[in-house]
């Protein structure tokens, strides 16, 4: 199902110790083991990529005492459209804030037509709908999986985040993942932070995992090797320069670069000279350029259209991005917003993705609190939802 990794020169332990002994692995970045259950030796981790097979997606539904609160009756539709989709294809996991919320989206799923054979619904108390974030990473080695479970911080404090934090560990504590063990770590870590291309290369932003907000003990070097080790990694490809305005989590990559194959990027562009966007994103597309494939080739960029301008009540700039979709198995969920570059953007990803149906989902409301597709899923490797 999963090969190993391709391992650099760094020494990659395996999981086989209890967490807390001398010389264990991961070092003193593992807080606690949930399980404890010995891997192959020498196992090298990694973190597979978007396209590899999946289980299931995870969705945190919205509900009224969130930030989502004026906003349901625009904002639910979407999440049934992606978890109609998604449940075509695979599991989808649905947390939901008590048990007459999920009573509410047991309906709405059903008149949406979601198949419910492939419906996971658990109650678990939320902050906030972004998945993507609070929810757990999984790394693999051959046959082994194993649930990462990184610090959340509300993206450096800016919001509340306490329940969310809790999300991935409730999960595990009610048996979701099955067999699968899960190991917390004590680092401040995003999903849509990072992008991998499953062969060693991970693709990021200095501004997010550099902000003294997330980790500011922790140097560039020491965080470089740390990310090496818990997702098998060969290398880092640090962006600084690239942001939207009206973004909060500090330029995660998710919603500026996508690796697309191992081979392929796909990437914000602004073709707008007069626009605030056009200088920082001018200069990012100069960094992509300058980067290469682990074969030393340069990378296929392909450039995503730039959507016009909205705002939301008071004035601020939504962050709309054709960067933020999803891959699951035999499909791509691409982000739209009721755009003239709608069309040019699902053309695009197309021909990024040749062998998958690429579906649009209407993300115009998401973007209302800052966020878009990608950045409410959390995608399983198969083998993780039963």
């Amino acid at each position: 199902m999963f090969s190993e990794a391709p391992r650099s020169d760094d020494v990659y332990e395996s999981h086989s110790k209890l967490v807390g002994a001398p010389g264990q692995t991961l070092g003193s970045v593992v807080a606690h083991a949930y399980d404890c259950a010995p891997m192959r030796p020498a196992c090298r981790y990694y973190l597979p990529p978007e396209w590899a097979p999946q289980s299931g997606v995870m969705l945190t539904w919205p509900h009224r005492f969130g930030d989502w609160a004026s906003r349901l009756a625009a904002v639910e539709p979407v999440f049934v459209h992606i978890a109609r989709e998604v449940s075509q294809r695979e599991k989808i996991l649905i947390c939901c804030y008590d048990s007459k919320h999920r009573a509410h989206i047991e309906q709405l799923l059903r008149d949406g037509s979601v198949d419910m054979q492939r419906v996971i619904l658990r109650v678990v108390p939320s902050n906030d709908t972004w998945a993507r974030d609070h929810g757990p990473i999984t790394v693999a080695c051959q046959d082994e999986l194993l649930l990462l479970d990184f610090g959340f911080n509300g993206w450096g404090g800016k919001y509340g985040y306490a329940a969310d934090n809790e999300i991935s560990r409730r999960l595990y504590a009610d048996d979701i993942f099955g067999d699968t063990p899960m190991e917390t770590v004590q680092l401040i870590l995003e999903g849509g932070s990072v992008e991998v291309d499953g062969t060693g290369t991970l693709l990021t932003t200095t501004r997010c995992l550099l902000a003294p907000t997330r980790n500011p003990d922790i140097t560039q070097e020491k965080l470089e090797a740390q990310l090496k080790e818990l997702l098998g990694l060969n290398r880092i490809l640090w962006l600084r320069h690239g942001h939207l305005e009206g973004d909060d989590t500090d330029a995660h990559i998710d919603t500026l670069a996508r690796f697309c194959d191992v081979n392929t990027i796909a990437y914000v562009a602004c073709d707008d000279s007069q626009d605030a966007h056009y200088a920082e994103l001018k200069t990012m597309e100069g960094e992509l350029q300058s980067f290469t494939t682990p074969s030393g080739q340069p990378y296929k960029l392909v450039p995503l259209p730039w959507p016009r301008a909205r705002y939301d009540e008071d004035g601020r700039r939504l962050p709309a991005t054709y960067a933020n979709f999803l891959i699951i198995d035999g499909a791509v969920l691409a982000p739209t917003y009721q755009d003239p570059a709608d069309t040019i953007a699902l053309a695009r990803l197309r021909e990024c993705f040749p062998d998958r149906a690429v579906i649009a989902v209407d993300c115009l409301p998401l973007i209302y609190q800052y966020g878009s597709l990608h950045c409410i899923t959390m995608q399983f490797p198969r083998g993780v939802l039963a």
